[in-house]
């Protein structure tokens, strides 16, 4: 969407006056000085209608996030007590956007949104006959086929440090706390999910 400025506003509302003495700039300088105002005005509006359209968007929403929290239920209690606002955003776009699952490919999307881009499942096997193997070590019992083990990869990608934080964040700060939540909460019922951090 083009956004018009005032004086875009302003040609238009001179284009569109009628014809005769009462409006000529010469006779009458005051009329310029008011459609100098209304244009102001009407650019001002513009604007704004830009950033609703901007705010409507999950994306790129930034002044609506607490009327977005509000309406889907958020802030999520998995980012804890007093989220970032970046964490508080992301929520809202993953909360319009999610539609949950249970393969494995799920889980490292969840792990890879909260910052960790080198996750992986590793599903447990469980001793099936045929598929096991005399001497192989670590195959797992019975309950091993309900166990699947998050591996985390490197620490997360938006780590917090200096020059790029904002006053009263910990440096060296990992909060994991979320992804277990996050994880728990969408694990199936049935299994057992273990997260190995790198």
């Amino acid at each position: 969407m083009a956004v018009r400025t005032a004086e875009d506003y302003r040609g238009q509302l001179r284009a569109l006056l009628p014809p005769g003495p009462a409006w000529d700039r010469e006779l009458n300088p005051q009329v310029d000085a008011l459609l100098a105002a209304a244009a102001q005005e009407l650019a001002r509006e513009d604007l704004r209608v830009a950033d609703l359209l901007t705010e409507s968007e999950p994306d790129t929403v930034r002044e609506l996030v607490p009327d977005w929290e509000r309406v889907m239920k958020l802030p999520d209690p998995c980012l804890g007590e007093s989220p970032t606002f970046d964490d508080r955003q992301l929520a809202v776009r993953r909360r319009l956007v999610e539609v949950g699952g249970q393969t494995p490919a799920y889980f490292v999307e969840l792990a890879f949104s909260l910052g960790y881009t080198q996750a992986r499942v590793v599903e447990h096997r469980a001793p099936r006959f045929g598929r096991s193997r005399f001497g192989a070590a670590h195959f797992g019992t019975w309950t091993a086929q309900f166990m699947w083990t998050l591996e985390t990869g490197p620490r997360l990608r938006l780590g917090r440090r200096f020059g790029a934080s904002y006053w009263g964040q910990r440096f060296g700060m990992n909060p994991s706390g979320a992804l277990e939540c996050v994880i728990r909460r969408s694990a199936p019922a049935h299994t057992l999910e273990f997260i190995q951090y790198g």
